[in-house]
């Protein structure tokens, strides 16, 4: 029996309810082996991000290394990357992996509008990263700055952005709508031949740090473990609507808390 393995390349939360920690963490609810390269460290909580200390690139590439020479990662999925030195270690890194899933959620911009990638690191990761990619997971926000175009204010419009984001050279897209108002959360998946879109009740909890990382690295661990694009992403969009129908059983911080990973274990 071949157990499912994913590797998760991204930066730590110390509050623990995004990145590193949230991929580790969805990886294990989903049935994959977690492995982690870390590309930062920051001293976070669920009020804020107090600071951040980037990974030097060259144990970036070492960390990559070391797991890809023992351990046959199946999946990988790629969080935020903050220089243009950090993400070409990583697509450095990747040029012998290109046989593996491997997913991108291009973290460019805060939840405040705010870009959290320069002009440079947002070009390096189109024209290094993005072509090696089997799926990429742009929120509304993130896929307007990949195409320099307006965020969509209704889910009517997302479908136009499917196809210019693959021509920017991966195998498949996820634009998320979380950020829209709409009674319903659509996401719209197009994997080069067809078009889904993918609907949820939204659901009304202060506490939905982490969202975005737990979505790629669901989609990541069900890729490991066999699953068809549409039906991972299918799967880990089920997945995700119910960690955030359960986060407020969780008791974290005195601000935007997490979802709740595991809510059908911890009872």
């Amino acid at each position: 029996m071949t157990t499912p393995i994913a590797l998760t390349i991204a930066g730590s939360d110390s509050g623990g309810g995004a990145g590193i920690q949230a991929d580790l963490k969805a990886f294990s609810a989903l049935g994959a082996y977690g492995c982690s390269v870390i590309t930062a460290l920051t001293a976070q909580n669920t009020q804020g991000v107090q600071g951040i200390a980037d990974v030097e690139p060259a144990f970036i590439r070492q960390q990559m290394d070391s797991v890809f020479s023992d351990i046959p990662v199946q999946a990988i999925k790629i969080g935020m990357l903050s220089r243009t030195d950090s993400i070409n270690a990583v697509a450095d890194g990747l040029e012998g992996q290109r046989d593996k899933h491997i997913v991108l959620d291009p973290v460019m911009v805060a939840t405040s509008g705010d870009r959290l990638l320069q002009d440079a690191a947002i070009a390096t990761l189109k024209e290094r990263l993005i072509p090696m990619a089997s799926l990429i997971t742009p929120n509304l926000m993130e896929a307007a700055v990949l195409l320099d175009c307006p965020v969509p204010e209704a889910s009517s419009d997302m479908e136009k952005m499917v196809e210019p984001l693959m021509a920017l050279g991966c195998q498949a897209v996820l634009v998320k709508g979380g950020h829209l108002t709409e009674a319903e959360s659509t996401d719209i998946l197009f994997d080069g031949t067809e078009i889904y879109h993918l609907r949820s009740q939204r659901i009304q909890t202060q506490n939905t740090h982490g969202t975005g990382c737990t979505l790629s690295s669901a989609i990541t661990a069900l890729l490991a473990r066999g699953f068809s694009l549409p039906d991972a992403v299918k799967t880990a969009k089920d997945y995700i609507a119910e960690a955030i129908a359960h986060a407020d059983n969780l008791t974290i911080g005195k601000g935007h808390g997490p979802v709740h990973h595991f809510y059908q274990w911890w009872k």
